[in-house]
């Protein structure tokens, strides 16, 4: 999954972190990519947090999209 910004021909760093499903708990499958100029600034780091807090995975995301 790509967070953050990858500018033309900028070369993509590939980092683990454990996110889990706020709903359910699953763990996010794979890695995540961002930009090498993007990567560890606090828009980043900022952006990641908020990710981290807001993340649903496929299923559970379905489900909410379904309700409305």
């Amino acid at each position: 999954m790509i967070i953050g910004k990858i500018l033309d021909g900028e070369k993509r760093v590939k980092f683990s972190v454990e996110i889990h499903c706020n709903v359910c708990g699953k763990l996010v499958p794979g890695g995540l990519q961002t930009g090498e100029s993007y990567y560890q600034t606090d828009g980043f780091k900022t952006e990641l947090e908020e990710f981290k807090q807001n993340y649903l995975c496929g299923i559970c995301r379905d489900v909410d999209r379904s309700k409305k």
